[in-house]
């Protein structure tokens, strides 16, 4: 077991299936292939968030479809490369803790040591319900048992303000099935008409999902006649998932059009930062950043923003472009400042 490189290798070797998920800004799947490559330093991680790489590792033996999740977090370089001595020791605890077999029931002394591993952490509720929810799906297995219930709700049949009884992780099997029986076309139905207390729950859920035109339509009607700010950012995050699809391109547009919401600005950056892959865009959002004249956000998002694969050449060239707006070129100065001084 000593010579394990990389955790694909840990799992293949203990002849465990598994799959490999970004749980950090969304949760995306990131194929086995990329993953092996982001293990060897020869791929950037694509989700990078405050310096790491938040992933979820579930893993599962032949005989059992029931996953072991693992959830980790690891250092990234500047170039959002992989801490190869960080994964190398992450490593090294779970063999002193299991040895070979990772679906082993660890004793007392085994749980102890995997509990100290120093790169495990906790998501948020709603995230572990809709990773749940796309482990069910992919893996062929039933939904949960507040699943049947979610459905009758969105079909209408309970009425719009019986949610009492609606759970968070009906909630997520039934955004993660969208592709099953009539569930579109009740959520479509249902859109017009469900209380915020559902709404914003069901959004933290469609954020992970590809959706259809039709559904596309109507978060952005429900954005646009939004009854507050806080609603208005569910319907955004909704949209994460399809944040390159044209009509939700017109609706960033839109927002970066009018005067800066620093809300909306938050979500644009941390959930529908592929909205911003364009250099008109990016352009206008980094002014909107920078009308808030608030400094540390600025910074705070100019380095969430830059480490993202996708995102970097097109930000570094908007920073460097000479015809920047007064309030933008006054803003990387400080940016540029603050930096010198650290």
């Amino acid at each position: 077991m000593s010579t394990i490189d990389t955790i694909s290798e840990l799992i293949t070797l203990s002849g465990s299936q598994f799959r490999v998920y970004d749980i950090g800004r969304r949760i995306d799947k990131i194929s086995k292939a990329d993953f092996e490559k982001i293990e060897h330093n020869q791929l950037p991680y694509p989700y990078p968030m405050q310096g790491n790489a938040h992933l979820a590792l579930a893993f599962w033996q032949k005989s059992s479809k029931t996953p072991y999740i693992w959830f980790v977090k690891l250092p990234l370089d500047e170039r959002g490369l992989l801490n190869q001595g960080a994964r190398n020791h992450f490593i090294a605890i779970i063999v002193e803790a299991l040895g070979s077999d990772l679906t082993v029931d660890p004793t007392q002394k085994q749980e102890e040591l995997l509990k100290s591993n120093p790169y495990n952490f906790t998501p948020a509720q709603y995230k572990l319900a809709s990773l749940n929810s796309k482990l069910n799906v992919e893996l062929k297995q039933n939904a949960s048992s507040y699943y049947e219930h979610t459905q009758l709700y969105f079909s209408g049949q309970l009425g719009w303000q019986e949610w009492q009884s609606v759970g968070v992780q009906g909630i997520a099997d039934f955004a993660a099935r969208l592709n099953d029986k009539d569930n579109e076309q009740f959520l479509r139905s249902a859109l017009p008409h469900i209380p915020s207390q559902v709404f914003n729950v069901l959004c933290s859920a469609l954020e992970n999902e590809t959706l259809s035109v039709d559904v596309i339509e109507q978060l952005i009607e429900r954005f646009n006649n939004a009854p507050d700010i806080d609603e208005a950012q569910h319907a955004l995050r909704a949209l994460a998932k399809n944040a390159d699809h044209p009509h939700v391109s017109e609706l960033v547009k839109s927002i970066l059009a009018k005067e800066p919401v620093t809300e909306l600005l938050i979500i644009l950056s941390g959930r529908c930062w592929q909205a911003l892959a364009s250099h008109e865009l990016m352009m206008n959002y980094l002014d909107n950043l920078a009308q808030s004249n608030d400094s540390n956000l600025f910074a705070a998002i100019f380095k969430d923003i830059v480490s993202i694969p996708l995102l970097r050449p097109t930000v570094l060239m908007c920073i460097r472009a000479e015809q920047r707006s007064e309030s933008l070129a006054k803003a990387i100065g400080t940016l540029f400042n603050q930096q010198k001084t650290h």
